[in-house]
């Protein structure tokens, strides 16, 4: 006969095991994406593995630059049935923002560096990054 592998845990404990802010898991808990655990007899919650399994699921997916509502949709499909197609569609629309974000970041970029090139350091009162930002 197997040894159960089922757990419980505080939620410092389930922060610490899961990488997850205890805030976070609050919020979490608060926006429905994290069910209220049980509670024990004095009023402690009790989280279980899956809710330690559950909150990996949402770090993983938020820092794969998911919404948390897109999250909330990706969680709905792994509590119910979903189609593979709907989850691939949904990730690469993340591909496409994040290929948008990304060519906006080398644009910042190429603004910086040039305001750096004109700026010529040392302890002088003129700085030209500044007088850049200033502009109308």
């Amino acid at each position: 006969m197997a040894v159960s592998q089922k757990r419980e845990f505080t939620r410092g404990t389930l922060a610490k095991e899961s990488g997850v802010n205890l805030e976070t898991i609050r919020f979490y808990e608060k926006i429905g994406l994290m069910p209220d655990p049980p509670r024990t007899g004095s009023g402690y919650r009790c989280y279980s593995t899956d809710h330690l399994k559950r909150l990996k699921f949402i770090r993983r997916s938020r820092a794969l630059g998911f919404t948390n509502q897109e999250v909330a949709g990706l969680l709905e499909m792994v509590d119910g049935t979903f189609a593979c197609d709907d989850v691939k569609d949904m990730a690469l629309a993340n591909v496409a923002l994040i290929k948008s974000k990304v060519v906006d970041l080398l644009k910042l970029q190429a603004a910086l560096e040039g305001m750096a090139t004109e700026c010529s350091g040392g302890d002088t009162p003129d700085c030209a990054i500044i007088d850049q930002l200033l502009e109308d």
